[in-house]
């Protein structure tokens, strides 16, 4: 992926050096580490808002640590670090495509935040924790991202490549677009009103419709910048596949359940990225539609 020397965004708080933001917790073993009892129940609760299903991940990821006050940590400068500038840079592609695309509907786009953590961080969502994997908090309109993430991705998950990373954050900004333009909070106010099976199916068309966004995205920012190289495509659909609700179930309890499927299969994920990419059309990544899945 071409993206050194493109312009890096100011929306990114990096808050991995923070002090006081991680205090020891009581944890149960699960998979190759630890995970705090807490991690357990925000990842149920916070499964609306991830890239990836949390439930399948927890035996993939280790534990996180919150802080002991509550408080969320102060951000520091952003690191000169390779993968904290790729990401400044990717956050603002999708500045400059979403801006772009609001502007020609008559609208104005909303830039959120994004912000690098490790382990674990307070957000207007209640704690977030590097089990999670990355994820979007429509209360406060930002995205959080513990890198270690991206070494899972690659080494455990099986989807390497700069162009997947690129992928997980237009994910994310996907969401948050589905956030300015309600669709989140009509899904939201189903909670309670339908069956647990039929909310899944909900969050599904949910998820794969941020899909769709994120290849919205790749499809404007090629045209504008030529940020796409030989086999960044492929990186792209290997990882939609990957971290489909089928491959992640398969890999971390040996069978597929696909009434808990919350996200949708990696042949589904596959499709709609496809789809938003091929056209950069919004219009085409209309989910929600009767038989469009």
């Amino acid at each position: 992926m071409r993206w050194k020397g493109n312009r890096r965004s100011d929306n990114v708080e990096d808050v991995r050096n923070s002090s006081g933001s991680r205090r020891p917790g009581l944890g149960l073993g699960l998979g190759g580490g630890k995970l705090g009892l807490g991690t357990v129940a925000i990842a149920l609760v916070a499964s609306y808002f991830l890239a990836i299903n949390p439930a399948t991940l927890l035996g993939l990821l280790g534990a996180g640590q919150v802080d002991s006050a509550g408080q969320a940590p102060a951000p520091g400068p952003l690191g000169e670090d390779e993968p904290a500038q790729f990401v400044a840079t990717v956050l603002a592609d999708t500045e400059d495509v979403w801006q772009a695309l609001f502007r020609q509907a008559g609208a104005q786009y909303e830039n959120p935040k994004l912000q690098l953590f490790r382990e674990a961080t307070q957000t207007a969502c209640g704690e977030g924790q590097a089990a999670m994997g990355p994820f979007y908090c429509p209360g406060d309109h930002k995205v959080y991202i513990d890198l270690a993430f991206y070494d899972v991705l690659r080494e455990r998950l099986g989807a390497p490549g700069d162009f997947a990373q690129a992928y997980v954050i237009a994910h994310e900004v996907g969401h948050h677009v589905q956030n300015l333009l309600g669709t989140s909070a009509k899904m939201d106010a189903m909670r309670g009103r339908v069956s647990q099976a039929q909310y899944n199916a909900l969050s599904v068309r949910l998820e794969l419709q941020a899909d769709c966004f994120a290849g919205v995205w790749a499809h404007h920012a090629q045209e504008a910048r030529q940020i796409i190289e030989a086999g960044d495509v492929e990186e792209a659909l290997n990882a939609a596949s990957q971290i489909g609700d089928d491959t992640l179930q398969r890999k971390s309890q040996g069978r597929i359940v696909p009434e808990s499927f919350t996200h949708g299969t990696g042949e589904q994920r596959v499709t709609w990225f496809k789809r938003g990419m091929q056209s950069g059309d919004t219009r085409q990544c209309d989910t929600f539609s009767p038989k469009t899945i």
